[in-house]
């Protein structure tokens, strides 16, 4: 799957389960339990979720395919 700025946080969980754990290392902290978090993000794009973080969106986009890649 490509990650981009308009990739639902949703189906990143869909396609490769929770990644809050390896997130965590790379700083970006999680909200909620894993229920909430597959709830909350079907509305949310990887766009939103870097400005929620207030991670620059490049930078953001990178951590989440090094936490996938850490995942796998």
């Amino acid at each position: 799957m490509k990650i981009t700025e308009k990739t639902l946080v949703s189906d990143i969980l869909k396609e490769y389960g929770d990644i809050a754990d390896v997130m965590e290392i790379f700083g970006v902290k999680r909200v909620g339990g894993f229920g909430f978090r597959r709830f909350i993000t079907k509305f949310i794009t990887v766009k939103t979720a870097a400005f929620i973080h207030r991670v620059p969106l490049d930078k953001f986009i990178l951590m989440v395919e090094n936490a996938i890649s850490e995942k796998r």
